[in-house]
C-alpha cells in the first residue's frame, strides 16, 4: 500500500491560478499523481464553506480520474476559507469516513483539521495541526490539542492499528530543523511543542521517517516561502509526519520525503507499507 501526504496550500490556487507558484504547485501534485499512491492526504485547502466549486471539482476529475475524494472545511465561528482538509483515495476503495472532533479550544474543531478513513483491519487519519502563532499566542490552546489528539488517536489504535498523517506543526528534535539554537522559542520547536509530541509517540505511536532513515540530519519537509533563500540554503524544518502504531512499524517498507524542486513551503510525504487494503 502506498499512501502520500502534502500541505498543499490552497487547493484553490493549485488548480486554478496562472501564478508562477500555481504553475509550481501543479508540478508538485504531477509527481503525487506519477507516484500512483493508493490514498493521498491534503492539508490546508483553504476551501470556501460550501466546499469544492462546480470548477475544482472539474479540475480534481482531471488530474484524479481514478480517485473519490472527501474533504472537509472551516465552520462558523471559524474563519472562512481557513484550514480545511480533503483526502483522494482510488475508485475500489469504500472506507468508512468520519469528521472528527476531539473537543479541542476556541474554534479549533470548527477549522476543518481532521478526517479520518476506516478500512476493514486498519484507520488513516490525517491533521492539520494548530499553529501556535506569532509570538505563540495560541501556545496554551495548542498543547490543549495535543493532548485531546493524542488520546483520540491512542482511542483509535485500541480498536485497530492506525496509520497518521499529516502537517503537525512541531519539529521533534534538534536533528528535526536547520537552525536549532535560533528557534526555542519559536512556533513549533517551543518546549511544550516538542514534548506534547514525546508524548504521542510514548502512546505507541512510530515515528517513520526515523524509523527507516535513523539520526539522518538534513532531511526536511519545510522551508519558510518568506524567506527567499530558505530552499536553496536548506534552512527547513521537519514538521510533516506518517506515523504509525508500533504494532505497524515492522511493515513500514519506505518513508520519505518527495522532491518538490524549487516549491518553497511544505514537501510531500511517501510511506510504503505492507499492508492490505
Amino acid at each position: 500500500m502506498k499512501l502520500i501526504t502534502w500541505n498543499m496550500d490552497s487547493l484553490n490556487a493549485t488548480l486554478t491560478s496562472d501564478s508562477a507558484r500555481a504553475v509550481l504547485s501543479r508540478d508538485v501534485l504531477n509527481t503525487i499523481i506519477e507516484q500512483d499512491p493508493d490514498v493521498i492526504a491534503i492539508q490546508e485547502t483553504k476551501l470556501p464553506r460550501t466546499g469544492p466549486s462546480k470548477k475544482h471539482k472539474e479540475k480534481l476529475e482531471e488530474f484524479f480520474p481514478n480517485y473519490k475524494y472527501v474533504w472537509r472545511v472551516s465552520e462558523e465561528p471559524a474563519r472562512k476559507s481557513y484550514a480545511g482538509t480533503m483526502f483522494l483515495y482510488k475508485n475500489h476503495l469504500n472506507p468508512t469516513v468520519t469528521y472528527p472532533k476531539i473537543g479541542a479550544p476556541e474554534t479549533m474543531d470548527d477549522e476543518g483539521r481532521m478526517i479520518t478513513l476506516e478500512f476493514d483491519d486498519f484507520y488513516v487519519t490525517q491533521v492539520y495541526t494548530p499553529n501556535a502563532g506569532s509570538e505563540l499566542v495560541r501556545l496554551k490552546e495548542r498543547q490543549v490539542w495535543d493532548e485531546k489528539y493524542a488520546a483520540y488517536l491512542s482511542g483509535l489504535d485500541a480498536v485497530k492499528p492506525v496509520l497518521a498523517t499529516g502537517d503537525f506543526n512541531v519539529a521533534h528534535k534538534e536533528i528535526d530543523l536547520a537552525h536549532p539554537d535560533r528557534n526555542h522559542l519559536s512556533a513549533g520547536f517551543t518546549d511544550e511543542e516538542r514534548e506534547g509530541f514525546t508524548q504521542l509517540l510514548s502512546r505507541g505511536f512510530t515515528d517513520t521517517f526515523r524509523y527507516i532513515h535513523g539520526d539522518v540530519t538534513g532531511q526536511y519537509s519545510w522551508w519558510n516561502q518568506r524567506v527567499k533563500t530558505s530552499k536553496l540554503n536548506n534552512s527547513g524544518w521537519r514538521i510533516d509526519y506518517w506515523l504509525v502504531s508500533d504494532s505497524l512499524a515492522e511493515k513500514v517498507l519506505k518513508s520519505d520525503i518527495i522532491n518538490s524542486g524549487t516549491r518553497q513551503d511544505h514537501t510531500p510525504l511517501l510511506i510504503e507499507i505492507d499492508i492490505n487494503l
